[in-house]
């Protein structure tokens, strides 16, 4: 019968143990998830000013090739050719 009592005893101290740790490990998931949380918000605002850069360098190359740049304007006319076509998908689209 002793020897029930110890197996049992040591059952509730693994099962203790094993319940401590489950306690810590969401813990520490909560802690994780807080600071995902964290990340994630910065990864979208350095993403966002990332975009908002390459419209501005985007804008600039075109300025600048719009000033006359003899290797650039091969360039402007493609991008100028691109947009018109832009323009006149969206005018089809608003006309059907």
């Amino acid at each position: 019968m002793s020897e029930l009592v110890e197996v049992v005893d040591s059952l509730e101290n693994k099962i203790s143990k094993l319940l401590h740790r489950l306690d810590v490990e969401q813990q520490q998931k909560l802690v994780l998830e807080r600071e995902m949380s964290g990340l994630k918000t910065q990864y979208d605002a350095v993403q966002r000013s990332a975009e908002a850069w390459e419209e501005k360098y985007k804008s600039l190359k075109m300025a600048s090739t719009m000033l006359g740049s003899e290797t650039n304007k091969t360039e402007a006319k493609l991008k100028i050719n691109a947009l018109i076509r832009e323009l006149d998908q969206c005018i089809v689209q608003l006309s059907e």
